[in-house]
């Protein structure tokens, strides 16, 4: 099974608001974890391609003000 990793990057005002949302969703496959910058986090997103990307999406989306 291929894996691919994706990274969004979210600004310091917003991560607390995305970490919450992804601890308390049951995200399967996918596997997150956060790293924190001086001026917000890089979120990585790791599992099946497909998978991951539809997660950078929504959290790009989501960063955006625009809903899927």
């Amino acid at each position: 099974m291929s894996e691919a990793t994706y990274v969004a990057f979210v600004p310091k005002a917003k991560r607390a608001k995305l970490r919450a949302l992804l601890q308390t969703e049951d995200m399967g496959d996918l596997a997150w974890r956060e790293r924190k910058r001086l001026f917000g986090s890089d979120f990585y997103f790791s599992g099946p391609p497909t998978l991951a990307r539809q997660a950078h999406a929504y959290v790009t989306s989501w960063l955006n003000g625009r809903s899927l």
